[in-house]
């Protein structure tokens, strides 16, 4: 499992930083509209996921988006270990839904890929 896991690593880390974090935000969207349907165990995976991609782009960026990124993923956690009953409670689903769809709009504003595109 390591190599596949060092593989998925240095594929990610083949990323410019801005689509690294639009990798991110994606991802944090893909929350969004798993947790709005129940799909538990695909929103478990996606937040595990986001954890590594935050892990592995963190320290090359600016420490102010580090931080912003490092409280993301700190509150993934915390959604991850207590996902069965957050998947239990529509409430709750909701709030991490919501939570997840901000999170995924101020990512890809600091990946500066939708500006890029403007250009």
């Amino acid at each position: 499992m390591n190599q596949n896991l060092d593989e998925k690593q240095a594929r990610f880390q083949l990323n410019n930083i801005p689509n690294r974090l639009g990798h991110i935000a994606s991802n944090l969207a893909r929350i969004k509209s798993f947790s709005q349907v129940a799909y538990k165990e695909a929103v478990k995976s996606v937040i595990s996921e986001i954890k590594l991609f935050i892990e592995w782009t963190a320290a090359e960026i600016e420490p102010i988006q580090t931080e912003e990124l490092v409280n993301i993923q700190v509150q993934l956690a915390m959604w991850e270990l207590t996902w069965n009953d957050i998947g239990e409670d529509e409430k709750l689903r909701a709030e991490v839904a919501e939570q997840s769809g901000i999170w995924s709009k101020q990512v890809l504003d600091m990946s500066g890929l939708l500006s890029e595109s403007m250009v």
